[in-house]
């Protein structure tokens, strides 16, 4: 083979080597953006999800302790419960009658009477008084509206509430926001630094309390379909 040939087959291959060796870094950095950006897309679902329940979780629990039944039969303050600690009684009795059903609160009083708020298959909400040996006794009266939430986004939210976060929780980001059939706005608010608290307000944006996220009480009751 000419020299010439060889030179020319040499220069070409040293070429193209060196293109896929610059072409490699560039892949692997496009490769790695996407990666984060989907670890950024999949960080922000899962804060939106523990959000979003805390909200629920916060609301499931004020319409419980604040029903109207739970104040009449109920003595002193209610202790939160896990779903582990539930009676069996009280377990088997939702799991016959709400199969699929999803406990959103569950709260003991001074005499051993149990309040448990769920939240149904079908994606209302009921709440249900038990004896203190896990016998059925009656169902909340307002559970059902006050514990279900329609979200509510952060540009929507009333002024009166908006002022008040600004004016009072300086420095806090509104992160979720929700409101139950009577009105009531529940917000999820959050500080670096701080822990996470929800606000609620009544329907005219009117500041009535600030809790902690409470815990999830545990998962899904499934029962007999």
């Amino acid at each position: 083979m000419p020299t010439e040939i060889k030179n020319y087959c040499f220069t070409k291959i040293q070429l193209t080597t060196m293109k896929k060796s610059l072409l490699f870094p560039v892949f692997a950095l496009l490769m790695g953006l996407v990666v984060a950006s989907c670890n950024r897309e999949n960080i922000n679902a899962s804060s939106d999800d523990l959000f979003a329940e805390a909200v629920e979780l916060s609301a499931a629990r004020t319409s419980a302790t604040s029903d109207t039944v739970t104040k009449q039969k109920c003595r002193g303050n209610l202790t939160a419960l896990t779903a582990a600690e539930l009676p069996a009684a009280v377990t088997s009795y939702i799991n016959t009658n709400y199969a699929g059903s999803e406990i959103k609160f569950a709260g003991k009083d001074a005499n051993g009477m149990i309040v448990v708020g769920l939240e149904l298959a079908d994606d209302t909400h009921k709440g249900l008084l038990f004896n203190a040996d896990g016998t059925f006794n009656k169902a909340l009266e307002k559970y059902g509206k006050r514990a279900k939430l329609t979200k509510v986004e952060i540009s929507a939210l009333p002024k009166a509430i908006t002022d008040h976060i600004a004016s009072k929780y300086a420095g806090y980001t509104a992160k979720r926001a929700g409101k139950n059939d009577t009105g009531e706005f529940f917000v999820m608010v959050t500080k670096e630094g701080e822990q996470p608290k929800v606000l609620q307000y009544d329907a005219n944006g009117v500041f009535k309390q600030e809790s902690a996220p409470p815990a999830h009480p545990g998962g899904k009751r499934k029962g007999k379909k």
